[in-house]
């Protein structure tokens, strides 16, 4: 056997066990669900008969479904774009010359730590209609006359579950900001300031074309993650009131579980998992462009 043929085999078995990692654990799941999708099984006996891509069919003449692709559309379109000028604006507070900033770097991510049924259990008390403290002060100041329903009537419970999933999850976009606001050459600013550029020119000029890179690759990760965000949303609305708040993921669990429909259940995760595609497509050609502007 030639050298060349013992280093494609060594090569082969290094890689083997990776490879079957990845069968096991991703690649067969997936087939999984799309074989399940051509079925219509129920959920308890795992058992049913091939219908093809009737599962499909019924699903984009579904308003249900289309009612849940347009929430999840706007949940992620609104959560990703609130999290990134709330992430970007602490992270250059937070950067700046500010009094105890080692504290306020270690709070500020605090409700990224704090795990996600407590803090549904929280803000479901802060929010209550009755005994909510949130009511109670808009009352008292005489803001509201009666108390609001935040989750239990639209466009209230869409809104208040976008401004919480913003608050528990726009530390990522501070920690992934701040790091590259360090790595920023300071000579560039003092370059600026003894041209005359002021704080906002110095910003546009420097900061926001250093940020550029990092805030795309944040903008992907953060769209594929919220879209498939299924616990806060669940915790808190359960889809309701009215589907108002039922986003693809719940759709899911609403026709696996409660329905015992797992293949119509499965044909939307598979539609999901199209989607995000489009998402990791992007995220990976940033990663090569990034690794070519390196290599250059």
């Amino acid at each position: 056997m030639s050298r060349t043929n013992r280093d494609a085999l060594t090569g082969a078995a290094l890689i083997a066990p990776t490879v079957l990692f990845f069968m096991l654990l991703l690649a067969y799941p997936l087939f999984q669900a799309f074989w399940i999708s051509l079925h219509d099984i129920n959920t308890l006996s795992l058992r049913g008969d091939y219908v093809g891509l009737a599962n499909y069919v019924r699903l984009l003449e579904s308003e249900q479904f289309w009612n849940a692709l347009y929430v999840s559309s706007v949940w992620t379109v609104s959560s990703v774009v609130l999290q990134l000028a709330l992430g970007v604006g602490i992270a250059l507070a937070l950067h700046g010359p500010l009094v105890g900033r080692s504290v306020a770097r270690g709070m500020v991510l605090f409700p990224y730590l704090l795990t996600t049924a407590v803090a549904v259990l929280i803000w479901r008390w802060l929010l209550n209609d009755l005994y909510g403290i949130i009511n109670y002060v808009l009352q008292e100041y005489e803001l509201v006359d009666r108390p609001v329903a935040w989750l239990g009537r639209m466009p209230n419970a869409l809104m208040t579950v976008v401004l919480i999933g913003t608050w528990k999850l726009f530390p990522f976009v501070v920690i992934a900001v701040l790091a590259r606001l360090q790595t920023i050459p300071l000579h560039l600013y003092e370059a600026a300031r003894i041209d005359g550029a002021n704080a906002l020119e110095r910003f546009w000029d420097i900061t926001l074309p250093q940020l550029k890179g990092v805030l795309a690759l944040v903008l992907v990760l953060r769209t594929i993650w919220d879209f498939k965000e299924f616990d806060l949303i669940y915790l808190m609305t359960g889809g309701g009131p009215r589907r108002g708040t039922e986003t693809l993921p719940l759709l899911v669990y609403q026709q696996s579980f409660p329905e015992l429909q797992a293949g119509r259940g499965a044909a939307v995760a598979v539609v999901m998992l199209l989607i995000m595609l489009v998402f990791f497509a992007v995220y990976f050609r940033m990663q090569a462009a990034d690794e070519e502007r390196d290599r250059r």
